[in-house]
């Protein structure tokens, strides 16, 4: 599960930066596009927060496994003695 949430947290990261970067072009400004230049950038903020959420729910994720995995093996050592 944390690395599906690592690989769709980096997706919006690069999103976020294609965002940006869309801003500070001159495609923004260019006649039928969506040329609101603030609004890039603010997508491009959003997309950024969320992904960093993401990788802390992924991180979290990878933390709550390997404590699980890591009782489960002290449980069956503690059988076998």
């Amino acid at each position: 599960m944390g690395r599906n949430l690592y690989i769709l947290a980096a997706t919006l990261f690069v999103l976020s930066l294609v965002s940006c970067g869309v801003a500070y072009t001159n495609v923004a400004q260019q006649p039928g596009s969506p040329g609101d230049v603030s609004l890039w950038r603010t997508t491009g903020l959003a997309l950024f927060v969320i992904s960093l959420l993401v990788a802390l729910g992924g991180v979290m994720s990878a933390l709550f496994e390997q404590a699980e995995r890591r009782a489960e093996e002290d449980r069956i050592r503690r059988r076998k003695q």
